[in-house]
């Protein structure tokens, strides 16, 4: 009995340091095999691997993956103009060679970002003093992005790191700063917007003064046309006229006359007061004109 309960006591011994030699390499780490603080191996393969048991060595991961370094607040830079701006920028970053990013950290990634973090800030410090406002956050924005991926990959380099990108999230004006831009920019667009409506105000003058002028041209052109079409109607229906008191002299004095009469009487309330032996009432008198 005592030997079966020693057996079995063995057998978990053993399978307990089996167990502690073995560890397993996930594909998205590095695996860093170390004694006494002294790294003896690194595995960059995944898959499942050997060691010695504790505490002759021990292992620690590091994640392979593409790391993310964003600041949660914008830090403030000076220009070449004495301008203070904000920048909020983020960096891409990974493991390249965990041996040396080992022994920069000792393997804590939060003294990993805070290095980083203090490399990016210099790098943007250097940059940033070199350009004007207006280059930082339009005009070279590109260039500056490249620049500071430059010194920033030379520095990471150093600690065992890679720089994927760089990128400057938004770069802006301090409060004091925007007001004062913010005001400037009001006053410009007032300007413009005044010498805009100002012109407007002179061409819609210019139209409308040559509106008129073509108006009165147009009306004057009619006015002659209408006044040469009457003329020659008046002198056409004089000519008629002419023409048909000349056939029957007698004919014509009478559709005269009861056209005179037409627009004389109306309506019945229309009231004529003259000697029946007027001339105008001739025809009244006699189908011919003729005096009885």
């Amino acid at each position: 009995m005592n030997r079966i309960i020693s057996t079995a006591i063995a057998s978990v011994i053993a399978l307990a340091i089996l167990m502690s030699t073995l560890f397993v390499v996930d594909q998205r780490q590095f695996a860093i095999v170390f004694a006494l603080g002294e790294v003896k191996q690194v595995i960059k393969e995944p898959g499942l691997h050997f060691k010695l048991p504790p505490p002759f060595q021990n292992v620690i991961f590091l994640d392979k993956r593409i790391l993310t370094l964003d600041t949660p607040e914008p830090d403030r830079f000076i220009t070449a103009e004495k301008k203070n701006i904000l920048v909020d920028a983020f960096v891409k970053w990974r493991i390249v060679d965990p041996r040396l990013y080992f022994i920069s950290f000792g393997g804590d990634e939060r003294r990993a970002q805070d290095r980083m973090a203090q490399i990016v800030k210099a790098a943007l410090n250097d940059e940033i003093t070199k350009r004007t406002v207006r280059e930082v956050i339009s005009g070279e924005r590109g260039k500056v992005m490249d620049a500071i991926r430059t010194k920033v990959s030379e520095e990471a380099k150093q600690i065992g790191g890679e720089i994927i990108d760089v990128r400057l999230k938004r770069v802006d004006y301090v409060e004091q700063i925007n007001n004062s831009v913010y005001e400037r920019m009001k006053s410009e667009r007032a300007r413009v917007a005044n010498e805009l409506r100002s012109t407007g105000s002179a061409e819609s003058e210019k139209i409308r003064a040559d509106a008129d002028r073509q108006r009165i041209v147009i009306l004057a052109e009619a006015y002659k046309q209408a006044e040469s079409v009457r003329g020659e109607g008046d002198a056409k229906a004089a000519r008629i006229y002419a023409q048909a008191f000349g056939q029957n002299q007698e004919f014509y004095k009478f559709i005269r006359s009861l056209e005179a009469y037409r627009e004389s009487f109306k309506t019945r309330s229309d009231v004529l007061v003259i000697d029946p032996n007027s001339e105008f009432l001739k025809y009244f008198k006699a189908p011919g004109g003729a005096r009885k």
